[in-house]
């Protein structure tokens, strides 16, 4: 067993003005989902801990916002650096934190959060800061103290997605990381001090979101909201928000459509499909949930996935040969199993899985990877985002009828189309959702990320990315 997974973890303290606070709120327990095991407590963030942090962020803001670009590109490559030689240890303790198998931790929740932040210097170093357009010069400006809130899911690459090009852009930050997720949000603040960020332009107040969230919200001083999390929340955020105008980021929920062409390679499309379906254990806003497929292959895709299924081993996260570890609560064991068994209700085909922990998990927040066929579009399983290890499969007739089932749900952020590149391209431009993958193109950290609709609005990663953390004058001669 990796000997970091061993360890015990220090209580993930506030992290205001370069040092750590223990705070006086009621205790939470941060639990290992595999064990339900109590590896650390927080306090409880208030009122007054959102206050001491957003007045550190106020003071230190003009300070780090008049440090010149190269200056501030030059800490944020460090920090990078330092999340690579701690890397470990970081993946060891997301996997204890939230139920990601250790390989994928190190993969996603720690290699992606070091690429993602050289992506963002490298955007940062490519980007015009000031232009001329005709008599008027155009200067781009941090936009001031921003609020960031945080999911569970993937804790430490969504903290960089946000605070990275944050702070690239001249901004001081005040994070709310999930409670269920706590421990990485304070190993960040850590290293980046290390790395040479000034004391008071990043800040952690640990917490939960109607307390911590709600204050960061509606802080008069916040000039900036960043959020990612569950639609519901996020909507909860923006009118909390809208009482100072301040501007606010959404990256929320998403029901992914993966359309299967007639013509493609369907080995391939399905072992890609259901990679991308159960990655994380299904806790991936983006994740293909949706797999549509022309009616007359409905069964021999269906045959094809549950072969390929047999690869997605669940077990100890701590193990190396585990592909689906536990979910990262019992709430949302609870919630998942709630939802497999509404489509059994709803007489879709189970396929595979079902209600229930698997055999050999009597504790832990542990489900059985299901999958489902012969989904109605407009039935609940097809709906909603159910955040777990479960595939639906829903056949269509032609090309009109695959995407209005795509675009068919109130979200709009991630698709993925498999078949002949011309096909699957035309496909892909008629889909309303903010990001398609074309037959498992690479991901790319300097494409835009976001969604449509009720997925939310601005974009991350990137030149984009930075943009959302920047203000636009005009001084006009």
């Amino acid at each position: 067993m990796n000997e970091n997974l061993k360890k015990p973890f220090p209580n993930p303290s506030h992290w205001i003005d370069g040092r750590a606070i223990t705070g006086s709120g009621l205790l939470i327990d941060v639990v290992n989902p595999a064990d339900e095991r109590v590896i650390a407590q927080l306090h409880e963030g208030t009122a007054d801990d959102v206050n001491m942090a957003v007045d550190a962020a106020v003071a230190a803001f003009p300070g780090w916002a008049s440090t010149s670009p190269e200056h501030r590109a030059d800490v944020m490559r460090r920090l990078a650096e330092g999340l690579r030689k701690r890397s470990e240890e970081l993946a060891a303790t997301i996997t204890s934190e939230m139920g990601a198998p250790i390989a994928f931790s190190r993969q996603a929740q720690v290699g992606f959060p070091v690429a993602s932040t050289l992506a963002a210097v490298a955007a940062s170093e490519q980007f015009e800061w000031t232009e001329s357009v005709e008599n008027s010069l155009i200067v781009r400006e941090p936009v001031g103290v921003v609020g960031a809130i945080t999911p569970w899911n993937f804790p430490l690459q969504q903290l960089v997605t946000k605070v990275v090009p944050a702070l690239l852009a001249g901004n001081s930050v005040v994070l709310k990381p999930s409670e269920i997720s706590p421990l990485s949000a304070r190993m960040f603040a850590e290293i980046a001090t290390e790395a040479g960020v000034p004391n008071g332009v990043f800040n952690v107040v640990q917490g939960t979101g109607p307390v911590v969230g709600e204050a960061l919200s509606r802080h008069p001083k916040i000039d900036m909201i960043s959020f990612t999390g569950s639609t519901r929340a996020g909507k909860s955020v923006s009118a909390a928000a809208s009482g100072t105008v301040k501007r606010v980021a959404l990256e929320l929920g998403g029901k992914a459509a993966h359309i299967i062409l007639p013509e493609a390679d369907l080995d391939s499309a399905v072992t890609r499909g259901l990679a991308f379906a159960w990655a994380n254990g299904g806790q991936a806003c983006g994740a293909y949930v949706r797999m549509l497929v022309p009616e007359d292959l409905q069964a021999t895709v269906v045959g094809k996935l549950r072969n390929a299924a047999v690869d997605y081993v669940v077990g100890d996260p701590a193990s190396e040969d585990t592909r689906v570890g536990p979910l990262a609560s019992e709430t949302q064991r609870r919630r998942v199993d709630g939802y497999i068994r509404r489509g059994i209700a709803d007489g879709a085909t189970l396929v595979l899985g079902g209600p229930g922990r698997p055999g050999g998990f009597e504790t832990g927040a542990y489900v059985r990877p299901t999958i489902f066929s012969d989904v109605a579009p407009d039935s609940v399983i097809a709906q909603e985002e159910i955040f777990g290890p479960v595939l639906v499969v829903i056949p269509y007739t032609d090309d009109d009828h695959a995407v209005e089932i795509a675009n068919g749900t109130i979200y709009g952020l991630t698709a993925a189309v498999t078949g002949d590149e011309d096909h699957a391209m035309a496909i892909a431009r008629r889909l309303r959702v903010g990001q398609v993958d074309v037959n498992g193109g690479q991901h790319n950290f300097q494409a835009p990320f976001g969604g449509y609709k009720q997925s939310g609005n601005g974009r991350e990663m990137g030149r984009a990315g930075l943009e959302e953390f920047l203000e636009t004058k005009a001084i006009t001669r």
